[in-house]
């Protein structure tokens, strides 16, 4: 007598949805520097991060 082998789908795994997870070494001024501007904007850090970051990739010029 032959058996199933039944397997369900999983639910997508976090990062599924574009982001990606990094870890990224910081000094303690510029982890004070955006725990302020979160305080002050109502934004998480990851929120600062991304936006700071996605503001400067459009106006840095590399030097050859």
């Amino acid at each position: 007598m032959e058996k199933e082998i039944k397997i369900t789908k999983k639910a997508a795994r976090r990062g599924d949805d574009g982001y990606k997870v990094v870890s990224v070494r910081m000094r303690e001024e510029m982890i004070a520097r955006l725990d302020d501007l979160s305080a002050r904007t109502n934004r998480s850090r990851n929120e600062l991060i991304n936006l700071l970051l996605d503001a400067a990739m459009d106006i840095v010029k590399v030097e050859e």
